[in-house]
């Protein structure tokens, strides 16, 4: 089965092609049904490819598929081919599952929008890229993916373009995830330059990660780090991270596909697919766990005060991909992983939730006009706790066992800073989120008297991979149970991808096996402060925001109470700490006084060097015209003109009588008689 892998990316062109170009003349249940069935059809090859993978012995579980030769110059060839390993395994079933869910969920969500049909072909080619990117075994091909998925955030983060803040969010997208490709395009030249004078002519994975040892040290360091750059881009990632709070613009399908599931958790998989190469250079590494760690904590403060459904799991989104950062950063290439699974299951699940708060809300974002939602929308509401319960890491739904996996290992490689700030971080998201539940399904109503007539439950299209999704986020932490030798039935899948890289950087690992008695019994001490440190924020987020907890509360634990005595801090949070406008001072508007001097001087210079040289022709012309017509034709034309008087007084002359000719005769003769006589 593993040789018809090719089939998992090629089924969604297929629907990105059928509905591009046929789709306006189809109706909306065909559009809707052939974009979801694709992706159905390509997850269950995607579940055949796993248990076949899975049966085969640990050793043999890496399967390259080359499907043809892209290109070749000289002794450098590229092929089309796919690797099919543990690694790329997972992400095809996250890819396709949770794809799968979002596209049934938009045939409800999209229903009434005119342009049903382009709005699934952009869906079913962002899956393709996506695919190509975690399944291509070479560079060449992830790159291909890689930029194919930022063409289509921008498609589909602007799909609403005739909404001026939706075209702005997808052009910020586009934009600063170029500077971020910029950085990793960069990094695979050097890569690939590096290689080439080591006489390697390949970009295939396997050959670079078994001469990666020959690179210089500083090199790889540039490289690895060149490659993060990228990744911060994708991955929404400090400095690079501001374009994913504004893309919530998108149609929350987009969101939930792009910024829980797929995209944003691409930086995430390049890392971890090259952990040969960034074992290799530990400062590196530190760079990436402490972006990690201060964007996790960074974003989650941010989320605490916002007041759009969407924007606070927005910040939520980098705030846990900067958890999956600080992880692989430290060489926990399975906890990140891991996070990255249940994140999309628990993530993807609040996102639709959020959605479906909003269509039953008529479009309304803002927590404040919400409240009392939970009679309305039973299993909206019911589903959406279970995500917050996930996230905020309580046991034993998904997101406790990756989480806590994540904290335990940042503390066991000794990244004690790292770990306080991820627990702190942990409380804080517990906070914010519990936060949103509470402003939006409890109390009583605060929508205008129109909307609260229009609340209603979604249809099943869009409840139905609720569902689902909240299965997955009760359930999905199973494989971060201990049932292996190796430990947690994740490491056992994905120890055969990261086994290397892991037994670079932990240089201890022989000492941490001996101490594992000591080590088991602290995990577990770790495990109850984080389980602790979630629930107090949950705590304390009801007794500011759940009716019947505030009469428990401080006088001073009140909201307005907060927010008026921190003032500062407050305005700072909900502000998202300046950034964008830092950027609009620091870079954006210089940029902008910059290309107004380019203009100016563009017109007055250039355009004035241009014009002067055109007035200059045509004056030139002008006076050749003027001397061709007054000089040349003047000096031909008065010889024409003393040729033709000549011609008419000799004419006269000649006018062939008899008498005129007779008359000059005697007229000479006198005139010459008369010159004789008077002596001349």
């Amino acid at each position: 089965m593993v040789q018809y892998v090719w089939l998992i990316p090629l089924l969604p062109l297929i629907g990105a092609f059928i509905n591009g170009v046929f789709g306006s003349r189809l109706s909306k249940t065909t559009v809707g049904v052939l974009a979801s069935a694709l992706m159905g059809v390509s997850f269950i090859i995607a579940c055949s490819i796993f248990v076949h993978i899975i049966s085969l012995p640990v050793h043999e579980r890496s399967i390259e598929v080359s499907v043809y030769n892209w290109m070749t110059s000289g002794q450098f060839s590229v092929d089309i081919n796919f690797l099919v390993d543990p690694l790329s395994t997972l992400m095809i079933l996250v890819v396709t599952g949770v794809g799968f869910l979002i596209h049934v969920y938009s045939t409800g969500y999209m229903h009434h929008d005119k342009a049903f049909w382009r709005f699934f072909s952009y869906l079913n080619l962002f899956v393709f890229f996506m695919l190509m990117l975690v399944l291509g075994g070479n560079y060449l091909v992830m790159f291909l993916g890689w930029e194919g998925v930022g063409l289509c955030s921008y498609l589909l983060i602007g799909f609403w373009y005739e909404k001026k803040s939706a075209s702005d969010a997808g052009k910020k997208a586009f934009v600063v995830n170029r500077v971020g490709d910029f950085g990793f395009i960069l990094g695979l030249f050097l890569l690939f330059w590096t290689l080439s004078d080591s006489g390697i002519h390949s970009l295939n994975y396997g050959e670079v990660f078994a001469h990666a040892g020959s690179i210089d040290p500083a090199t790889i360091t540039i490289i690895t780090l060149l490659l993060f750059v990228g990744a911060c881009g994708k991955s929404a990632q400090f400095p690079l991270y501001v374009w994913l709070p504004d893309a919530m613009e998108g149609p929350t399908p987009v969101s939930a596909l792009i910024h829980a599931a797929t995209m944003v958790t691409a930086g995430v998989y390049m890392v971890a697919r090259n952990n040969a190469l960034y074992s290799l250079a530990p400062f590196t590494g530190e760079i990436v766990a402490s972006v990690g760690i201060f964007t996790a904590f960074f974003a989650a403060s941010i989320g605490l005060v916002q007041n759009d459904i969407k924007k606070v799991l927005a910040y939520s989104t980098v705030s846990q991909l900067g958890y999956m950062f600080a992880a692989v950063g430290v060489g926990a290439y399975t906890a990140g992983v891991f996070h990255l699974m249940t994140h999309a299951f628990f993530k993807g699940l609040l996102f639709l939730g959020s959605g479906s708060v909003i269509h039953a809300m008529s479009g309304e974002q803002d927590m404040r006009k919400m409240g009392g939602l939970h009679k309305h929308l039973k299993f909206t509401s019911t589903t959406f706790i279970i995500g917050a319960v996930a996230i905020a890491g309580i046991p034993p739904l998904a997101g406790f066992w990756s989480k806590d996996e994540i904290l335990w290992e940042v503390f066991e490689k000794g990244h004690i800073y790292i770990w306080i700030t991820g627990l702190v971080t942990a409380g804080m998201t517990a906070f914010y989120m519990f936060r949103q539940v509470f402003m939006t399904f409890t109390g009583e109503c605060r929508a205008d008297e129109h909307t609260k007539h229009h609340i209603h439950e979604s249809p099943k299209s869009m409840t139905v991979p609720l569902i689902i999704l909240a299965v997955l986020a009760v359930t999905g932490g199973v494989v971060g149970i201990p049932f292996f030798e190796e430990g947690t039935a994740a490491h056992h899948f994905l120890n055969s991808v990261f086994s290397h890289g892991a037994a670079v950087v932990n240089h201890q690992g022989a000492a941490a096996h001996d101490s594992e008695a000591i080590y088991g019994g602290l995990e577990f001490i770790l495990m109850i402060v984080s389980v602790c440190v979630g629930a107090l924020g949950i705590f304390l987020a009801s007794l500011m925001y759940y009716e019947p907890m505030k009469k428990y509360a401080p006088s001073f634990w009140k909201a307005e109470v907060m927010a008026s005595k921190f003032s500062g801090l407050y305005t700072l949070l909900y502000n998202k700490w300046y950034v964008d406008e830092i950027y609009d001072a620091c870079i954006v508007n210089p940029i902008k006084r910059a290309c107004a001097a380019c203009l100016r001087f563009d017109l007055g210079v250039l355009d004035g060097m241009v014009n002067g040289a055109g007035w200059l022709t045509r004056f030139a012309a002008w006076l050749s015209h003027k001397f061709d017509i007054y000089v040349i034709d003047g000096l031909v034309n008065s010889m024409a003109t003393g040729v033709s008087l000549d011609g008419r007084i000799l004419r006269r002359l000649s006018s062939g009588q008899i008498q005129h000719y007779a008359l000059v005769f005697v007229l000479g003769l006198i005139v010459i008689f008369g010159g004789f006589i008077l002596g001349y």
